[in-house]
């Protein structure tokens, strides 16, 4: 009964619109005033978490790999808990691994559920949103782990002050990065330079992919609802 419930609010536009809305407001209000020393963003990584989980347990693929997602954002929360309470650097780059890991997750989960059976809905095109809001985030916990382990490896206008503001840093980079509009942070390193240049590619190709996928499914469902008739 509570798969049957959570598969029918997934089934709609409610899921896909609370996650757009929460990985939104995620992203561009609670991470860049976490430089401020704002708190408030484990409630949104709660709330992200708790629909990723029941969005998972939807879809249709084997258990061990719903069972594998889990066991992956259960230890990416415990490690991120630990990091904050007991901050030591092999911690916090083993976080900013399980979190890039987490994200990719993410971004498979909310594709699956996006391009499931049936016609195409504004929860679609939502889904879309969230899965290249997941890219960025992805990104720029890679650029994170990439700073940590190679200091230096980006340049910034004024240096990070605590590890807050290198994920707001790294984050704005990311995104201006994702979308090439450039921002006033230089990578220096050859493995930094090489993911910013993979984002970019990313950035421009996945508008032009999800678009086509969508105009495609349309045209299938448009397709079976005139043989139908």
């Amino acid at each position: 009964m509570l798969r049957l419930q959570v598969g029918q609010f997934w089934s709609g536009d409610l899921g896909l619109t609370l996650m757009t809305i929460s990985v939104g407001f995620l992203v561009f209000v609670v991470t860049p005033l976490r430089q401020t020393g704002l708190r408030e963003r484990a409630f949104f990584d709660l709330v992200v978490l708790a629909l990723m989980i029941s969005a998972a347990l939807t879809v249709q693929h084997s258990w061990n790999s719903k069972i594998f997602m889990i066991v992956i954002v259960v230890a990416t929360t415990i490690v991120l808990i630990t990091a904050r309470i007991h901050p030591s650097a092999w911690l916090r780059e083993w976080a900013s691994l399980l979190v890039t890991v987490t994200l990719l997750i993410y971004v498979r989960v909310v594709l699956l559920v996006m391009f499931r059976g049936g016609p195409v809905t504004w929860s679609r095109i939502q889904g879309g949103i969230c899965a290249y809001l997941f890219l960025g985030m992805a990104w720029a916990s890679t650029f994170q782990l990439i700073e940590q382990l190679h200091p230096g490896s980006f340049q910034f206008m004024s240096p990070a002050l605590n590890m807050d503001d290198l994920t707001a840093k790294l984050t704005y980079y990311s995104f201006a990065n994702l979308t090439t509009v450039g921002s006033d942070i230089s990578p220096l390193s050859p493995f930094a330079r090489s993911m910013t240049i993979a984002e970019a590619v990313v950035g421009q190709l996945y508008p032009a992919i999800f678009i086509g996928a969508l105009v495609a499914m349309a045209m299938q469902t448009r397709s079976q609802t005139n043989s139908h008739h």
